[in-house]
Formats: C-alpha cells, structure tokens, sequence
C-alpha cells in the first residue's frame, strides 16, 4: 500500500514538474498569454509575467527530485545513499509540501499573493494538494522508519 502511495506522490510531483518545464519553455498553457498564466499560478501582488525561465526549470527539478526520493524512500528505485539519508531528504521536503499548503491559509501569503484567480486556486486547489502531498510523504516517513 505504501508502494502506491509512493508512486502516486511521484506521479503527481512529476506532472507538475512537466508542467514547470513547458512554462520554463513559453507555454502559456492552460491560459491564453503570459500574465493571465502568472496571475493564475503565481498570484503574486502586480504580477504581469510569468518567473524568469530558470525559475521554472528550477521548481521543475526540485519536484522531480522529490519524486525520485519517495520512489527510492520505499524501495521502486535502486540507491547506493544509506537510507536514512533518503529518509532525512523526504523529511526535509515533506515538511516543505506542508508548510506550503498551510501558508496558503495565512493573511500573510494573502497580502503577497492576492491576485486572482491565484488566490482563490491556492485556498481550494494548490494548499491543499501541497498538504496531500506533503501528508503522502510524511506517510512513507513513517512507515519506513518503522
């Protein structure tokens, strides 16, 4: 069961890595110009273009090396780093995740990300996949450590 968790966590981690990737790229996808696109997954107060490019490749990078830490965390993936290690790493960006989907909830982040439809998407779709996916890895944590 853990196993699917696992893959499920990566599966989605990697979707959203593609999807950095092609916006790194220029894709405006899934709206039709560059500012509606950072309105909508950005949300940060006047934003009027999308991140410089090698933030987008960045973010991609971090996602797909969370997803090949859970793999590797329950086994999928061969790896010659001491588990515990793994496990430290997948401790680290799980907290991460969840932070993030809790800030979603703060006036804080509010006050710096108040654009719509950002803001809105973050309070019903973005903290809350950020907090599955942080819950998912906190899981595999845990029940690898045991």
């Amino acid at each position: 069961m853990i196993t699917l968790i696992a893959i499920a966590a990566a599966l989605i981690l990697m979707i959203l890595a593609i999807l950095h990737v092609a916006w790194g790229f220029g894709s405006t996808w899934p709206d039709a110009d560059s500012q509606s696109l950072a309105r909508r997954v950005a949300g940060f107060k006047g934003i009027r273009q999308m991140p410089h490019p090698a933030a987008c490749f960045f973010v991609a990078a971090v996602l797909a090396f969370a997803a090949l830490i859970a793999l590797t965390a329950v086994g999928v993936l061969p790896t010659s780093y001491p588990h515990w290690l793994i496990l430290t790493a997948l401790s680290a960006i799980a907290a991460v995740f969840t932070l993030r989907g809790l800030l979603a909830y703060t006036s804080q982040w509010r006050e710096r990300t108040p654009e719509e439809p950002f803001a809105s998407l973050d309070r019903r779709i973005y903290g809350p996949l950020c907090l599955i996916i942080g819950g998912a890895l906190t899981l595999i944590v845990f029940t690898q450590n045991a």
